[in-house]
């Protein structure tokens, strides 16, 4: 009993409000140290607080910088293949309708002699019966591929399309004009895969003059004097041929 009583009478310590008051990190011990020095060890330059926090957001500056640009790279690189491609398959496209055309005119130039004996056959009167339904399925075919067929009579000579193989000269043409068709000419679009093989007619060399001379003479000019005077001397002629008969018979008729 009292041994309990004096220790009820010992008063509680009461820690000083004065005193100051120990950091935690202080209060961490040795261990919080050690992993500070560590930290140290491991990167001795490296900041602390706000200046690791601005380290740290400059570094992620320079990486979206870098990320950019490599984006902008890629996407040159796939504009340039995109134009590179585009190219290619219109230059592929391109020469398959190239190599399709000249299919298709290397085909329809070997039908073009069959072609000829069909229009002979039809000029002759001989393109009948089935021969008949054959040929103008032939025909008809053709013309799907392209198949223009170009020559009439009446049409002016172009040496680009027409070959004259017969030469002449008209009075009733004004300008060199296909006058005969010998053989019709094809083309394919704007390509002549066979020229027409024709007949021209050349305005007479003559007639232009003739022509000048005659519209000339028509509005009175030294052509109609000319003429006049030819008909004055013609009468003067015919007067004193026949004043001269009248004489001789007048002279014969004294001497009798």
């Amino acid at each position: 009993m009292t041994k309990d009583q004096e220790g009820f009478d010992k008063e509680p310590e009461v820690p000083d409000a004065e005193a100051p008051a120990t950091p935690p990190s202080e209060a961490a011990g040795p261990e919080g140290e050690q992993e500070k020095q560590a930290d140290r060890d491991l990167d001795p330059d490296a900041p602390e607080g706000d200046d690791a926090e601005l380290a740290a957001e400059v570094a992620l500056t320079a990486q979206l910088d870098q990320a950019r640009t490599a984006v902008s790279e890629r996407t040159k690189d796939l504009q340039r293949l995109q134009a590179e491609f585009q190219n290619y398959r219109r230059r592929v496209e391109r020469d398959r309708v190239a190599v399709k055309e000249v299919a298709i005119a290397n085909l329809l130039t070997e039908l073009l002699p069959v072609l000829d004996d069909i229009g002979r056959a039809r000029d002759h009167g001989e393109l009948v019966g089935g021969f008949k339904q054959v040929a103008e399925s032939l025909e008809t075919v053709a013309a799907k591929m392209g198949l223009a067929q170009f020559g009439k009579e009446g049409e002016s000579f172009d040496p680009t399309i027409h070959e004259a193989l017969m030469h002449s000269y008209s009075p009733d043409v004004t300008e060199t004009t296909c006058v005969q068709i010998l053989q019709p000419g094809y083309r394919i679009g704007e390509r002549t895969i066979r020229p027409a093989r024709v007949g021209v007619a050349e305005p007479q060399p003559g007639a232009a003059a003739k022509d000048s001379a005659a519209d000339t003479a028509g509005d009175g000019g030294p052509a109609d004097a000319d003429a006049k005077d030819a008909d004055d001397a013609e009468a003067g002629g015919d007067a004193a041929e026949a004043t001269g008969g009248t004489q001789k018979e007048n002279g014969g008729s004294e001497d009798g």
